[in-house]
């Protein structure tokens, strides 16, 4: 089926049929006549015709770290509710934290005609910053800061510092840290700061052995919370950067016969569906990653549509969930 056919059918003249489809004006009765055909033959506009046209795929690359992680599910669906709603599609890249990855599929997207980027980012070498400089469509970064780049972010610094000093509200003295890797600006380095600011600020420190780092694993808590329970003097409570890693720590613990809050505190980062349900319910901060995917979407299509200046930024708040795993 083809416009001239359709045309035919409705009585009007393939210009009108055009100017239907890409909502030109048209009056009431040819614009009535035309969809009536368009119902009744199934017509569908062929995608290469329209994106000659208006030089749009109406495809948007979309790179995250992850795939089986809570908090980048729910920025993803708020990214595929965003660009569904306006009629686009994602290509999904899943880099498995692997740098090379991404920098593999920011170059395979550039070259394949996708009108822009949403990159998850955990790490922005000189390598991506050099490559997102030189494509020609938009990018927006998510869940890291860029000076470079418009981006959406979390308050990844406040949330620690205000979880560390409800730490010290419930009476502990000793809190143990256990992160991910600095390179991870965001949920590497600035959590870590934001614990450690927190207890400077009250005159509080904490011991080089009771700081450790490893990946986004259960078995990053799990290891090292046996490490800390072999320390001398032993920590009361152990902030971990993920709920993943917390949840290694309860596990822990709990081998160990550990009363969980009054042997150790216990928080994480993160609000997933585990940390509700288990017992004791851990301690951690939401953030709004969701919202986060459904802005970032926003913003990409503004910038596709050319509404909004060539770079912008914006930083998420947080809330801090109280459960059973501090006193």
């Amino acid at each position: 089926m083809t416009i001239n056919e359709i045309a035919k059918l409705a009585g009007v003249s393939a210009a009108s049929v055009s100017r239907y489809l890409n909502n030109g004006y048209l009056s009431q009765e040819k614009r009535e006549r035309i969809a009536k055909v368009i119902a009744e033959t199934g017509y569908t506009p062929s995608s290469q015709a329209q994106m000659l046209r208006t030089k749009k795929t109406k495809l948007i690359g979309v790179i995250i770290p992850k795939i089986d992680s809570s908090s980048i599910s729910q920025v993803v669906a708020g990214i595929s509710e965003l660009l569904s709603a306006n009629g686009y599609q994602m290509l999904l890249a899943n880099t498995e934290n692997n740098t090379k990855k991404e920098i593999d599929y920011i170059r395979i997207f550039s070259q394949n005609m996708v009108d822009g980027i949403i990159l998850l980012g955990t790490e922005l070498t000189a390598m991506h910053i050099s490559l997102l400089k030189e494509l020609p469509i938009p990018v927006i970064i998510l869940g890291q800061y860029s000076a470079d780049f418009s981006c959406i972010y979390h308050d990844d610094y406040a949330a620690a510092k205000a979880m560390t000093s409800l730490f010290i509200k419930k009476g502990y003295r000793q809190i143990a840290y256990i992160g991910v890797p600095e390179n991870d600006k965001a949920v590497g380095y600035n959590r870590k700061q934001g614990f450690l600011d927190a207890l400077k600020q009250v005159g509080l420190s904490v011991l080089d052995e009771h700081l450790f780092c490893g990946d986004f694993t259960i078995a990053n808590g799990y290891i090292n919370a046996y490490h800390l329970t072999e320390k001398t003097p032993r920590p009361d409570a152990i902030l971990c950067a993920t709920d993943t890693i917390a949840f290694g720590v309860m596990k822990a613990l709990h081998e160990q016969h550990y009363s969980i809050p009054m042997d150790y505190g216990i928080a994480g980062f993160g609000d997933s569906a585990p940390s509700s349900i288990l017992s004791p319910g851990i301690t951690t901060v939401h953030f709004f990653y969701r919202e986060s995917g459904v802005e970032g979407a926003k913003a990409l299509l503004s910038l596709i549509e050319a509404k909004t200046p060539a770079r912008f930024e914006k930083k998420l708040s947080f809330t801090l969930i109280e459960r059973e795993s501090l006193k």
